[in-house]
């Protein structure tokens, strides 16, 4: 099938919510579940993306290790450390706190900078299986199961090729000649929306839909980008939302952000913290 160009036209017809005139609770609240001891740095990553977005309250859930660090580069959020085991990771033990940590926001991205670990599995379902608006990346993508339906809101998943064969059980090669059919495939699987990270990327839903996205700019493809664009994801979702409206949104303010850089600065060797910069002029008033 042939994918809807995801522009402006596109956007328009999924709008976001409105910008509130309010305190912070009026504008959403999200956990970033992120980082561990060896990728601290992508639980600010991502924290800076749903704070550009314009989520309203930041919590952070991170390993013991790195917590006080975390909490001291990003002042704006409530830093919870919780156990660790000996790579680095979630300890098994963290699981019921950060499902706890997760009945009290409006929207969780979990996944970025985690390690891999026995935690993973149990932490992606205590997340899908909990009331907030859910975005799983990276970590938590190799460990998540098939889903059954009922879910009020379908979670949204970010993977790139390599998570993406891991959810579908199949090689790369699979994913890369044919995105958007593997796209639906995952897309039918998970009961979720789903993010083919790419050049080209192409957002699906179970339902059939797919939508590409091929602006942006090569200085994109740098470490930590897709960090920032699962914190936009989440900070749009706090807001209140729709699961596919805001992931439709996140991925043309990642790429358009992208693109502004690319002018100003060149067309690489930005940074990815620069790209949550670029975000707030970008989106609707």
């Amino acid at each position: 099938m042939k994918p809807e160009p995801l522009d402006r036209a596109a956007l328009e017809a999924h709008p976001l919510p409105p910008v509130v005139n309010g305190d912070k609770e009026t504008k959403g609240r999200i956990l970033i579940i992120a980082g561990s001891r060896d990728v601290p740095g992508a639980a600010l990553l991502a924290a800076l993306g749903a704070m550009r977005a314009g989520a309203g309250k930041l919590r952070i859930a991170t390993v013991e290790s790195v917590a006080i660090q975390l909490g001291i580069a990003m002042p704006e959020a409530m830093v919870v450390g919780m156990a660790e085991d000996e790579q680095g990771g979630f300890a098994p033990e963290a699981v019921d706190p950060l499902g706890e940590q997760a009945a009290k926001v409006d929207a969780v991205v979990a996944g970025p900078g985690l390690a891999q670990g026995d935690a993973c599995a149990r932490i992606a379902k205590a997340l899908v299986d909990s009331g907030a608006a859910v975005a799983l990346d990276a970590a938590l993508l190799h460990a998540l199961e098939p889903l059954e339906g009922g879910r009020s809101s379908p979670p949204i998943l970010l993977p790139h090729s390599g998570e993406l064969a891991s959810l579908l059980d199949c090689d790369e090669k699979t994913i890369e000649q044919d995105p958007v059919a593997c796209g639906l495939h995952a897309a039918e699987r998970y009961r979720s929306i789903v993010l083919v990270k790419g050049v080209t990327s192409h957002v699906v839903t179970p339902a059939g839909e797919a939508w590409a996205y091929s602006g942006g700019a090569p200085g994109l493809g740098v470490s930590g980008s897709g960090d920032i664009l699962a914190g936009i994801v989440g900070g749009l979702l706090a807001r209140g939302a729709d699961p596919l409206h805001a992931l439709l949104w996140a991925v043309w303010l990642h790429g358009e952000a992208g693109a502004a850089l690319a002018r100003k600065v060149g067309p690489v060797g930005f940074l990815a913290r620069q790209i949550a910069d670029e975000v707030p002029a970008l989106m609707p008033r």
